[in-house]
């Protein structure tokens, strides 16, 4: 089982990758199938971890169960 740190390191870690994978498409001229894989890849990966890392932000008053049992209840 993946710990809370390591899945939170990982998120940001994708999510800067991503960010920055988007960006280069936007700036510079790469070949067409470049930005077409980093469109089909690197944007859902960018709204993935953004949404992971928000998700695992608990509510003040969720915390204490957060802990105890995480991600339950859906």
């Amino acid at each position: 089982m993946v710990s809370m740190d390591s899945q939170k390191s990982l998120c940001i870690v994708l999510l800067v990758l991503s960010t920055i994978a988007i960006l280069a498409c936007l700036v510079i001229d790469f070949e067409a199938w470049i930005v077409y894989a980093v469109a089909i890849f690197g944007i859902p990966l960018w709204i993935l971890s953004l949404g992971l890392l928000t998700m695992a932000k608990p509510r003040p008053e969720d915390a204490e169960e957060r802990v105890k049992e995480p991600f339950t209840g859906y």
